[in-house]
Parts: structure tokens; C-alpha cells; sequence
């Protein structure tokens, strides 16, 4: 059985926090003791997203999958039950699983994602995906409301001279109150991340979504991903740009234009406050703003 030797680029992020850390000095051990109870050939070059670290494997009885081990995430923790929940149903599909050391055994598929494609007919085709996987919510999984609750706490101190218009500020602060008491905010099982690098070609469909960190949640609340990647194609024509993805997606999903659009300016001032406190780069904060604002204008 070939060694396995954790990739450089989640090498570098040992330095982020404490759980980093102890993940990477357990991974080697961790992904050997998987292959080895699981039975499973190691079939080609070790890949990795930015938290987790994924092997093309064969199965016992010789099927490609992946196994993915990822660091404990509470995003990712249920991860297996929302795959489990689909079977396949416009996703990858789950073949095993041991939630405790955040592992899963997945079917293979291919590389190639929906950058491939152009930016309207990818958004088509997500959204084409949306109801497939906004089920009825599992019990286990926590609420989009429950998260709004700290998230708006921490909008809420946000301090005046933060790089973030204080009138988005506020607007996103007052619908985020209103979702957090609409009962509407939860109650279907929501992607969280679904975009275009989550989306893979596969053999059973032309496309299947992987990487969930699924909520009970308001599909709504899915659009805004697909605005703000792969923004270098948007240079200098952002705010058409993004109006074309929102109303493509909106009205091939059939969503409420006006509730898409408020969760995009939450989601968006959201992901400004966050970039704020960990001292990233103002180019993504300003980002945020030109989505939450193209939407508006």
C-alpha cells in the first residue's frame, strides 16, 4: 500500500488554528486505518479541497470511489446524513460513512465541473438541481434560523468604520431579523454551498452536486453563491453580470424574486462582516458589496 503524505497546500494551513494542527499530525494515520478497514486500493494522485483531502480508491469488489476525509467541521458534520437523505438523486452518492472521524466513501466522478460551461447555462442547470435537493429537513439538522441568531448579534457590533456601507449594514441587519422569525427560513434541506466548482460531470447524470453543508433552511437562501464565483469573468460588466446569473437562476427555479433577493444582501453583508474580523483581503469585501448592491440597482 502506497504512503500516504498529506498535500502541501493543507500543510500550509497548519498554522490556522489548534484543530488544524492536530488534523494533519492525525491524517496519515487516519486515511491508512480507512484504507485498511475499508478495504480499499488506493487508484490514483491524492486532490484536496480546502479542508479535507480526497483519494480515488477501488472498493473491494473493484468500483471506483473516492474517499474524502475532512477536518471536524460542525459545517460538514452532517454531511452524510443529507447524501444518505438524497440516494443519488442529483448528487453524488454516498457508498459509506464514519461520521466520527469525518469520513465518507463516495461514488467517482469525473473532474470536470460547471466552470466549464457559460455562466447562464450553468446557472440553468443548478437550478434545475434546487428541487431536488430542497426535501423536506431532517431533524437532525440545525436550523438556518438558529445560525441567524449569532450571525445578526455579531452584524449588530459591527463597528462603524468597518469598510462595509453602514446603510447595507442596517438593511441586511433588518431583513436578517425578519428571516430569523419567518417560519419560512426553515424547514427544507439546503445545499449552503451549492456553486459551480460543486457541481461534478458524472456517469449516472451529466451533473451531480457534491460538498453539501446542509441546513434546515429556506431554499432561497442558495442563490448567492452563484454570484459571487467566478468573478474575474465579470470584469467590467459586474453589475449586468450578476443580474443576468440572479434572474437566470430566479426564474429557472421559479424562486420569489424579492426573497432571493433580500437573502443575497444578507448573505453578502454577512460574508463582508466575516471577512472584516479575520483581516482578509479588501478585494472580497468589496466584492460582497457590488453583489449586494447589483441586485438592488
Amino acid at each position: 500500500m502506497s504512503t500516504f503524505v498529506v498535500p502541501d497546500a493543507l500543510e500550509a494551513n497548519r498554522g490556522l488554528t489548534p484543530v488544524w494542527a492536530t488534523w494533519l499530525d492525525e491524517l496519515p494515520r487516519r486515511v491508512a486505518d480507512l484504507l485498511e478497514e475499508w478495504e480499499l486500493t488506493v487508484d490514483g494522485a491524492t486532490m484536496h479541497g480546502f479542508c479535507s483531502v480526497v483519494l480515488p480508491v477501488r472498493t473491494p469488489g473493484g468500483r471506483p470511489a473516492v474517499l474524502k476525509v475532512g477536518i471536524p467541521d460542525p459545517e460538514h458534520e452532517n454531511e452524510h446524513l443529507a447524501l444518505q437523505h438524497w440516494k443519488g438523486n442529483g448528487t453524488v452518492q454516498l457508498l459509506r460513512a464514519d461520521p466520527r472521524r469525518f469520513a465518507l466513501l463516495l461514488e467517482r466522478l469525473h473532474t470536470e465541473d460547471l466552470r466549464e460551461l457559460w455562466d447562464l447555462e450553468a446557472c440553468e442547470i443548478v437550478a434545475g438541481l434546487y428541487p431536488r435537493l430542497h426535501l423536506p429537513a431532517l431533524p437532525q439538522l440545525r436550523t438556518l434560523s438558529s445560525f441567524l441568531e449569532g450571525w445578526n448579534d455579531d452584524l449588530a457590533r459591527l463597528p462603524r468604520n468597518a469598510p462595509v456601507p453602514r446603510r447595507l449594514v442596517e438593511q441586511a441587519l433588518s431583513l436578517s431579523r425578519d428571516f430569523e422569525r419567518d417560519e419560512s427560513t426553515n424547514g427544507r434541506i439546503i445545499h449552503g454551498d451549492l456553486h459551480y466548482y460543486n457541481v461534478l460531470a458524472g456517469d449516472r447524470e451529466p451533473w451531480l452536486v457534491i460538498d453539501p453543508k446542509p441546513m434546515s433552511g429556506d431554499p432561497h437562501y442558495e442563490v448567492a453563491p452563484m454570484l459571487w464565483n467566478r468573478w474575474d469573468e465579470l470584469d467590467g460588466q459586474v453589475r449586468d453580470g450578476v443580474r443576468r446569473r440572479f434572474h437566470t437562476l430566479v426564474d429557472a427555479a421559479g424562486f420569489d424574486e424579492d426573497r432571493a433577493r433580500d437573502w443575497v444582501v444578507v448573505r453578502m453583508v454577512h460574508n463582508a462582516m466575516w471577512a472584516f474580523q479575520d483581516g482578509d483581503p479588501h478585494q472580497w469585501i468589496t466584492t460582497c458589496i457590488s453583489v449586494a448592491k447589483a441586485v438592488q440597482d
